[in-house]
């Protein structure tokens, strides 16, 4: 029932309906970040982070990954399935991948009060490896297996982890 009114909603109003789950999903990796990375407890839970976790998730990436994977899909076809899957899997992780993790910590920064070139001089450079050891793997896996329309709702679920550690990341986890 809940699939089916998600698919509907999809098919209605796709990316509000990305946008949206990607705001949830974000502001879940967040609590899961606050909650069970850094066991802050829930009466020091730091509300306005979540919030913005959120609101970068439903305004900023939920709309450029929908467009992006529709980008992907429309304008990098090669002459055989693997061949695409590759150059698309390329074209996120070189092209897509470094440009949103500087748009997020840079974001957050800025929402935080702090200095984006020293978020961006500290946290960038880790994110990016970390990055590169995860998600060329999943958007492989997305781009051959999963349609189009349930790609960012993949790619959110599989954020959840990845949301808290950007999350960490961020709040200066690892220093």
């Amino acid at each position: 029932m809940v699939l089916r009114w998600y698919q509907a909603k999809l098919k209605s109003s796709p990316l509000l309906t990305q946008s949206l789950t990607t705001a949830v999903l974000f502001a879940t990796g967040d609590v899961l970040a606050q909650q069970a990375v850094e066991k802050v407890g829930f009466d020091k839970h730091n509300l306005a982070r979540t919030g913005r976790m959120a609101a970068y998730g439903g305004a900023i990436f939920g709309p450029a990954a929908t467009t992006w994977y529709s980008f992907l899909a429309r304008r990098v076809t090669l002459s055989t399935s693997n061949k695409t899957i590759a150059a698309r899997v390329a074209c996120d992780q070189f092209v897509f991948a470094p440009i949103n993790m500087g748009v997020f910590l840079s974001s957050m920064a800025y929402l935080e009060g702090s200095d984006p070139k020293a978020k961006l001089k500290k946290a960038y450079k880790p994110g990016m490896i970390n990055n590169f050891l995860l998600w060329p793997w999943v958007q492989g896996v997305n781009f051959k297996y999963v349609p189009l329309e349930h790609r960012v709702l993949v790619v959110n679920c599989v954020a959840l982890g990845w949301n808290c550690y950007l999350s960490y990341l961020n709040s200066g986890g690892g220093d």
